[in-house]
C-alpha cells in the first residue's frame, strides 16, 4: 500500500520499516543481526502483530521505538536524518516524512563501515613485537592478531566503524644511514588502520611500490593480501622496503565466518651496500648488516556507547604470532 506524509500508518507499513522490502532496508537488518555489511548487534524491534494492513493499531510506543532506534544509529554514524518528534498515547500517528529515505541512508552508512563514526575508543598497545637483535641480513617478519568471540561480533565491530591498527617503528643503539631508511619507512606508513571496506595510511612519503589500501576486512581471505608496500627513497637504500599484509581465519571477511584477523609486517634489507673487514686480504665483500630492530605495535579502535550503540563489540584476545629474521 503506497503512502504519503500525513496518511495514517498501517501495521503492514510499520512492519515494512523493520524488515527488508523492495527499495528499503529495514531498521532491524541494519542494526540487528543483519548479514555481511549489515548488522550492529543491537536489539531488534518487534513487528506489530496482526498481519499486513490488518487494521491492528500501531501504538505510540512502537512508533517511538522506531524513531529512537533510527536516532541512535544516526547519532553513531553521524548521519543527518529528517527532524521528527516523538508521539504520546492518544495521538493520531501519521506517516512521517522521509522515513524510507532515512532508512536507506542509515543502511548505507552501516554497509560502508560507519566511516563517519567518531565514538571510538583507542586501546593502549595490545601487542608490541620487537626484533631480537640488530643486524639482521635479509628480512624481518612480524605477525600480530586479534580474535573475536564469534563471527557476528567481528562483523558488528567493523560495521560499527571499528578499526584494527598497527604502527611500524625501529629500535637501535645508534642511528646509521640504513637505520634511518627504516625509520623513514615506518613514519611514512603512519597508522595503518584496517576498516570494514578499506585500509588507511596516516603517513606520507617514500615510494609507494604497491597499493592494496582499497581492501578492508570484508575483502580479506584466508590467504595474505598485500595492503601496502613502501620502498625507501633514501640515497643508497632504495632496495629497502616495508610491506603490510592481512588475512582472516575461520573464513573470508565477507563470508560471515571469520573470527581472527592477522596482520604481517615484512621489512626487507635489499640495499646493495657492502663492506670489507679489516685484514681481509682476499677482498671478499661482506653485507653491511647495520639494520635496526623492527617493532610492530597493535591497537584497536572500538565503537563505544557514547553516541547511541548499546551493546558494543570488541575483541576477545590479541596475540603476537611470530617474530623471525632471515
Amino acid at each position: 500500500m503506497a503512502y504519503v506524509a500525513g496518511d495514517l500508518i498501517t501495521d503492514g507499513e510499520y512492519n515494512a520499516f523493520l524488515t527488508p522490502t523492495s527499495g528499503t532496508i529495514g531498521i532491524n537488518h541494519t542494526m540487528g543481526t543483519g548479514a555481511t555489511v549489515y548488522g550492529l548487534g543491537q536489539a531488534e524491534l518487534p513487528v506489530v502483530q496482526g498481519g499486513a494492513d490488518s487494521g491492528t493499531t500501531v501504538t505510540a510506543a512502537s512508533w517511538n521505538a522506531l524513531l529512537t532506534a533510527m536516532d541512535n544509529i544516526g547519532n553513531h554514524t553521524n548521519d543527518t536524518l529528517t527532524a521528527r518528534t516523538q508521539v504520546v498515547a492518544g495521538d493520531t500517528i501519521g506517516i512521517k516524512a522521509a522515513i524510507a529515505a532515512d532508512l536507506v541512508s542509515l543502511a548505507a552508512e552501516v554497509a560502508g563501515g560507519s566511516t563517519s563514526a567518531t565514538a571510538l575508543t583507542t586501546s593502549s598497545a595490545l601487542q608490541t613485537v620487537t626484533t631480537g637483535s640488530e643486524g639482521w641480513d635479509s628480512t624481518a617478519t612480524q605477525e600480530v592478531s586479534v580474535t573475536f568471540a564469534n563471527a557476528n561480533n567481528m562483523r558488528f565491530f567493523f560495521n560499527g566503524g571499528g578499526k584494527v591498527r598497527i604502527t611500524v617503528g625501529t629500535v637501535q643503539a645508534a642511528t646509521s644511514s640504513k637505520d634511518q631508511s627504516f625509520i623513514d619507512l615506518g613514519t611514512a606508513l603512519g597508522n595503518i588502520d584496517i576498516n570494514s571496506l578499506t585500509t588507511t595510511r596516516s603517513g606520507s612519503g617514500e615510494t609507494l611500490t604497491s597499493n592494496g589500501l582499497a581492501n578492508g576486512f570484508q575483502d580479506l581471505t584466508t590467504s595474505y593480501t598485500s595492503l601496502i608496500k613502501l620502498t625507501s627513497d633514501n640515497s643508497n637504500y632504495t632496495g629497502n622496503t616495508v610491506e603490510i599484509f592481512a588475512k582472516t581465519t575461520g573464513g573470508n571477511g565477507n563470508s560471515g565466518n571469520a573470527t581472527v584477523l592477522t596482520i604481517k609486517m615484512v621489512a626487507t634489507d635489499g640495499a646493495g651496500d657492502t663492506q670489507f673487514t679489516d685484514g681481509n686480504l682476499n677482498s671478499v665483500a661482506v653485507a653491511a648488516k647495520d639494520t635496526p630492530k623492527m617493532r610492530t605495535t597493535l591497537f584497536t579502535l572500538t565503537p563505544s556507547t557514547a553516541q547511541g550503540l548499546d551493546p558494543i563489540y570488541g575483541i576477545s584476545a590479541s596475540a603476537a604470532v611470530s617474530n623471525t629474521v632471515s
